[in-house]
């Protein structure tokens, strides 16, 4: 008995020390190493300031932005230690009534256009920092009034800041939309 006793306190120890230290260590050391910008959240530095991640979206409200699509991360939106959505199903009047809401105040800004799903619905995780080109393609119009460019030159940026399909076959096109905004804020 006490050897079994000694034997499975010394396993502890070692496959404590091995897989609870020694592998954590080894496996942050080599994402530092040969995967730094992954590694440490894909943030964007502009002039020096962190200004976001490339993984994690953020809310953008003033008019002369293009805004993300909603969040259910938290009480506020866009809470990253609170992730995920809202859980509510199709037929959850709650989410039906939200939506609706949503839909209409978004409807205003270009009267008889569908509204793309995505600036009406929130994701999985709630944090998406990406949305469909038709949700900035439906955004071009305020965008350009707000900040009195020409549509043309958006709708050129929006292309621009179009990202395909992974490996040409994977996923939907879309827009990262701090990237974006961060081109219309510096004249790009």
């Amino acid at each position: 008995m006490k050897k079994h006793l000694i034997t499975s306190l010394l396993m502890t120890l070692v496959t404590t020390l091995l897989l609870g230290i020694l592998y954590p260590l080894a496996i942050t050391a080599l994402a530092q190493l040969f995967f730094r910008d992954k590694a440490n959240g894909q943030l964007i530095v502009r002039s020096g300031q962190l200004v976001g991640s490339r993984i994690i979206g953020q809310p953008f409200t003033g008019p002369g932005y293009f805004h993300s699509r909603p969040s259910a991360a938290g009480d506020a939106g866009y809470d990253a230690s609170a992730s995920g959505g809202s859980y509510l199903g199709p037929t959850n009047q709650k989410l039906i009534d939200r939506v609706s809401i949503d839909a209409k105040r978004v409807q205003s800004e270009n009267p008889g256009v569908l509204v793309p799903v995505d600036l009406v619905t929130t994701s999985a995780s709630g944090l998406d920092p990406d949305i469909s080109v038709a949700a900035a393609e439906f955004q071009v119009l305020r965008v350009a009034r707000e900040r009195k460019i020409p549509e043309a030159a958006v709708r050129d940026l929006v292309a621009r800041y179009t990202e395909g399909r992974f490996l040409g076959l994977l996923g939907e096109p879309r827009v990262h939309v701090l990237d974006l905004n961060l081109a219309l804020e510096s004249g790009r």
